[in-house]
């Protein structure tokens, strides 16, 4: 798998699931041959695309991109 179909196959999973998602779910869900994610391509990803990693439950980090400023919903 190269860098750009990671990439296109994390974002548009993470576009569709708004609550984000761990390592785990993305690799199992996405069939992703990596036991770890590769740190230069997660920074990549940071940039590129604006993935955000915050704390889940457990030791788990939770992968999300952010609605950009403008699209966020009212409340």
């Amino acid at each position: 798998m190269t860098y750009p179909e990671f990439k296109a196959a994390i974002q548009h999973h993470l576009k569709r699931k708004r609550e984000g998602a761990t390592w785990v779910e993305l690799r199992e869900t996405l069939a992703l041959p990596y036991e770890r994610a590769c740190p230069e391509w997660t920074r990549r990803l940071e940039e590129e695309i604006g993935l955000v990693r915050r704390k889940g439950a457990g030791r788990a980090l939770v992968w999300e991109v952010p609605l950009p400023a403008k699209a966020k919903p009212r409340v």
